[in-house]
């Protein structure tokens, strides 16, 4: 799904700046958005409820930083970007908590919540693709999440990312080999 916006993001722009209408456009912002990012953020995180949690605090972060949005960038970009900080900020302090708490390895939190998930209702491939996700890199599984279920362009990601569509040519083509690799067969 790529992540369009099917509302005129200037007219929602201007909305979301007029003090008259801004609580009605912001709640426009999180029906046409919220979806497309919650799905960002828990293919980042894994867990529902910390998804949850992180897109809530995705939308605040965007409300309270409505008046520092310049429209360099689209709304969607804009917000896409909030989310992925959040969902990296949130996996780099659950690391380092986990670390503290027990000699973990990096992603092994994304996987034990993965297994205890009761809103995970995949079967056994999709789990092990599930699985060979979170066992990328950071960057590689938001790479891979973006152009692979999100079928978000290179140019696109560029602009959330701040990264040369080269380099996520590359971060991609390397998650797809050790995505195959892990789960011995072709992703397409």
């Amino acid at each position: 799904m790529a992540y369009s916006a099917p509302v005129d993001e200037k007219q929602l722009v201007s909305d979301l700046q007029n003090p008259a209408k801004a609580q009605d456009a912001f709640r426009v912002l999180m029906r046409t958005y919220g979806e497309q990012l919650y799905w960002q953020i828990r293919r980042m995180v894994v867990s529902h409820d910390d998804a949850d949690d992180l897109l809530q605090n995705s939308f605040v972060k965007a409300w309270t930083n409505l008046p520092k949005f310049r429209g360099d960038a689209k709304l969607s970009t804009w917000l896409y970007k909030i989310a992925v900080n959040e969902s990296i900020n949130f996996l780099n302090k659950e690391r380092a908590r986990k670390a503290e708490l027990a000699d973990e390895e990096g992603s092994s939190f994304l996987l034990a919540n993965l297994e205890s998930d009761p809103w995970f209702d995949g079967d056994k491939i999709q789990k092990d693709l599930q699985e060979a996700i979170a066992k990328l890199p950071d960057k590689q599984r938001l790479v891979f999440n973006m152009r692979y279920f999100d079928e978000m362009k290179y140019e696109e990601m560029s602009e959330v990312l701040g990264t040369s569509v080269g380099a996520l040519k590359a971060s991609y083509h390397h998650a797809v080999k050790k995505i195959e690799s892990e789960i011995g067969g072709s992703i397409g």
